[in-house]
């Protein structure tokens, strides 16, 4: 089957085709990242409020989640707070609510399928926490069910999308909605913002004064 070239630049539509050439999935990619490239101040605040709240005196979590990709990427996140992202630094409460798998058989066997996330955050978070959630399209019942349930625990919900209006955005405190109709090209972008989020964080926890003990940074006293 024959395809037709499309002038460079161009960003093409999933309702003229199905699928992207590199050069087409490259222009959807430059284009979607405009998109990001307004939400860098966002996402350095997001940066500064989770070091308020991991470094605060609570010593508070992040809970992370999403979908198919969208849950990968929510463990690489947890992952960079845990482990770290560039600089060295002390280890900070992050669970990843897709990766506990006796946990997530239990509940979609026992429950509706819209609890799967809620019924964690439930039993894992706590008032002043935070909830970052990946959704491609915005959709996801699970996700939405989510954020409500985090947001009536008093936990803030920072969601990762694709294009606004969603029901996802809606239902958090904040959202980063990523313009594009191509789901790979949204999950690219949330891969670069999550990226963000962490340099966020690492500027706010390790900037001077620092806001962990020196002795935690591998630092003489």
């Amino acid at each position: 089957m024959s395809v037709a070239p499309h002038s460079a630049g161009e960003v093409v539509s999933p309702d003229s085709c199905t699928h992207l050439t590199g050069r087409d999935h490259v222009a959807s990619l430059n284009a979607a990242l405009r998109s990001l490239d307004a939400a860098v101040d966002t996402l350095d605040r997001w940066g500064r409020l989770l070091a308020d709240v991991l470094c605060g005196d609570e010593r508070g979590r992040l809970l992370a989640a999403g979908n198919g990709g969208s849950a990968a990427q929510a463990q690489h996140l947890t992952a960079e707070l845990v482990g770290r992202y560039r600089a060295d630094r002390p280890p900070f409460s992050a669970i990843c609510l897709t990766a506990e798998t006796s946990s997530l058989t239990a509940i979609a066997n026992d429950y509706p399928a819209d609890e799967l996330f809620a019924r964690q955050v439930e039993a894992h978070g706590r008032a002043g926490d935070v909830l970052v959630l990946l959704s491609t399209s915005g959709r996801s019942p699970n996700a939405v069910t989510a954020a409500r349930r985090a947001r009536e625990c008093g936990i803030t919900v920072l969601s990762m999308t694709g294009p606004a209006p969603n029901p996802l955005a809606a239902a958090s405190d904040e959202a980063v909605c990523i313009d594009s109709p191509w789901t790979a090209t949204v999950q690219e972008c949330h891969l670069v913002a999550l990226h963000l989020l962490c340099a966020a964080f690492d500027a706010a926890v390790l900037a001077e004064p620092a806001r962990v003990p020196r002795s935690r940074l591998g630092v003489a006293g």
